[in-house]
């Protein structure tokens, strides 16, 4: 047997060492590179987007699950995704629609472990009671509530619209719905309290 045939068949010359440890060092400095890229997008948006989900109607730990899942996603996917902002905040107010019209009522014995989304267990309800535009935002319409969300996530009329394939005018619209109950029902509520 010759050094061609070792070699992988004479056709073609076999790379040589140097070169093989050069593309492996591209390909893991690329991937280095991604993963940096993705820790600080994950760092700047996984609160936004759990805060985006609880004002969309999520109890905070549904919230932080469909913010993590949606994460996950996102990292599988992230050479794909040309807008990361947008398409995260998609898949997660798709992925609670799909939760939400889900019948089967998932019970737990006890309080989730805290972690990095939810630090203190105890602190998730005193954070939810001081909250006065959940109680306002859960009694709140569907369309006007989702708006709402996309809204105090930093989103203009015309980039929920292009998200929700609905025209800018039908958002503002909505916004302008969402608004009015929203300052009628607060009144209403605090000359209850």
């Amino acid at each position: 047997m010759s050094e061609d045939d070792l070699a992988g068949g004479g056709d073609l010359p076999a790379p040589s060492p140097p070169a093989r440890w050069g593309a492996l060092y591209q390909q893991s400095h690329r991937q280095w590179a991604t993963d940096q890229e993705f820790s600080a997008f994950y760092r700047s948006t996984v609160r936004p987007l759990v805060a985006f989900l609880v004002n969309h109607g999520a109890s905070v730990a549904d919230a932080a699950d469909i913010a993590q899942a949606t994460m996950v996603k996102a990292y599988q996917r992230w050479d794909d995704i040309q807008h990361p902002r947008p398409w995260v905040y998609t898949v997660a107010s798709r992925s609670l629609v799909r939760k939400i019209s889900d019948v089967r009522e998932n019970l737990v014995e006890e309080v989730p472990e805290p972690t990095s989304l939810l630090p203190r267990t105890d602190a998730v309800s005193e954070w939810e009671c001081q909250q006065k535009t959940l109680h306002v935002l859960r009694g709140l319409p569907a369309r006007q509530r989702q708006v709402l969300a996309w809204t105090f996530s930093g989103f203009t009329p015309s980039e929920i619209a292009e998200q929700l394939h609905i025209t800018a005018e039908a958002v503002r619209a909505s916004l302008k719905k969402a608004r009015r109950t929203a300052v009628e029902r607060l009144r209403k509520w605090e000359e209850e309290q």
